[in-house]
């Protein structure tokens, strides 16, 4: 047994799923936030159950050599990253791992996992900027980001995972806020006005769109607002209205005030119309390494047809589509359908066809009305694919199905699921779309196999 509150020696041995490190005290598994394997340090038990524990860093007696110092001047403090005190090659190994744990341990599997496909930028990669405001100590409106588990705002606009483009941006709507007497949201009760700023960049182009989102039903001074962010290089100005008491970001209704309300990006030689709700990657470079890793594994003919299940705004369809004779893509959120037709008309591509619904119903409906699929690709959520999806998938009977995954443990559970279904697991491919976190993307090619 471990007590609480006392203080052990031990020695990081391994992660767990979310890169916090883990040890071992009589024979119990001590999980340890912003630890290295490899380090000798003094652990402080904070929680105690019968088979594993948490602990704490009280002090490192000897660091692991794949311990680095974190650039950011808020980290552990900020909830964001949580792996910026491993090296590089350690964080890339420890994500590498993790999913071969997943394969081996939930799939059954002893499929190779491949080294991972590393990024060439670590800092300034994310897109998309989504930051709470709330007051600081002197009482002035403050924007930066939720302190770890909790929804106390650390203030601090220029985070080194964000594009460089954003910090002006940010400070001048701040400014905005001080200025004219912005009252930021308070979620205790209910009240003030501006909850979130959020901003996307389009890195081929350089297009900024710039959203506040707000708790009222309009909010005053917008026209100052505009003039202070055109001469940043502001493509387009929102004012997203989101009213209800919830964790998400964005609300239903947009006021367009300055621009269009999109942006266009580039990927993958193709271009693509953004709006606020659009998904699209968060990382340019990576995305573009993630969906040629995707298609080298398709590896779609001219006389092919694909299915694209979670479509989005069409941008994996789009690209397949170049070498497909044709791409069925489905996707159940009605504007992203919309999105990638006007994205098909805008690329000049006529064998993309979109339609909106579950997936496993259209599916079905296609099948129905005499629908093949050589190909099908999926990108799931991260609760990965239903049942019901997956046997839809196995009657469109595809000889290859490409699964795109941004949780190792769903995609596990849905490899073996396909492998029992007569699908050999290939090659498993693992992309870092997220520096300095514990997430990674996977890409995993299934054949099937003919009796």
């Amino acid at each position: 047994m471990l007590n609480k509150n006392e203080i052990y020696p031990a020695e990081i041995t391994s992660y767990g799923s979310e890169g916090e490190g883990v040890c071992r005290i009589n024979n119990i598994a001590v999980f340890v936030p912003f630890s290295v394997k490899g380090d000798k340090i003094n652990v402080k038990i904070l929680k105690t159950a019968k088979t594993y524990a948490y602990g704490k860093i009280e002090n490192i007696i000897e660091p692991s050599e794949d311990r680095i110092e974190p650039e950011c001047e808020v980290y552990g403090k900020c909830g964001g990253c949580n792996i910026m005190h491993m090296s590089y090659d350690a964080e890339l190994e420890y994500k590498r791992q993790k999913v071969e744990d997943s394969i081996r341990h939930i799939a059954k599997l002893k499929t190779e996992v491949l080294p991972v496909i590393k990024a060439d930028k670590l800092n300034n990669y994310r897109n998309k900027v989504q930051i709470p405001v709330g007051l600081d100590k002197d009482g002035n409106a403050a924007a930066g980001f939720y302190s770890l588990r909790s929804h106390n705002i650390i203030p601090n606009c220029n985070c080194i995972i964000q594009n460089k483009t954003s910090l002006p941006i940010l400070e001048a709507v701040v400014k905005w806020m001080n200025d004219f007497n912005i009252p930021p949201y308070n979620e205790n009760n209910n009240t003030g006005s501006v909850r979130h700023i959020y901003i996307r960049i389009a890195e081929a182009t350089g297009e900024i769109m710039v959203a506040i989102v707000i708790n009222t039903r309009r909010v005053q001074y917008t026209n100052e607002l505009v003039e202070a962010l055109i001469p940043l290089g502001v493509k387009t100005v929102i004012c997203n209205i989101n009213r209800e008491k919830t964790n998400v970001v964005l609300g239903d209704k947009n006021l367009i005030l300055y621009g269009d309300g999109r942006i266009t990006d580039e990927l993958c030689g193709l271009k693509f119309s953004i709006s606020t709700h659009s998904f699209f990657q968060v990382n340019h470079d990576q995305t573009e390494k993630l969906y040629k890793t995707a298609m080298d594994a398709a590896n779609i003919k001219k006389e092919d047809t694909v299915f694209d299940i979670y479509c989005g705004i069409g941008t994996i369809s789009l690209y397949a589509a170049k070498f497909a004779k044709k791409v069925i893509g489905i996707e159940i959120v009605p504007e992203a359908v919309e999105d990638a037709k006007n994205n098909a008309k805008l690329n000049e591509i006529n064998n993309a066809e979109f339609y909106c619904g579950d997936a496993g119903e259209v599916a079905q409906e296609l099948i129905s009305n005499g629908e093949k699929a050589d190909v099908v690709i999926i990108d799931p959520p991260r609760k990965g694919c239903d049942i019901k999806l997956i046997n839809q998938i196995l009657n469109i009977n595809p000889k290859r199905v490409v699964y795109i995954s941004c949780n190792p443990s769903t995609l596990a559970r849905d490899l073996k699921y396909f492998n029992e279904q007569g699908y050999l697991v290939g090659s498993v491919q693992p992309v870092d779309m997220f520096v300095y976190s514990s997430h990674v993307e996977t890409v995993v090619l299934m054949s099937r196999i003919d009796k």
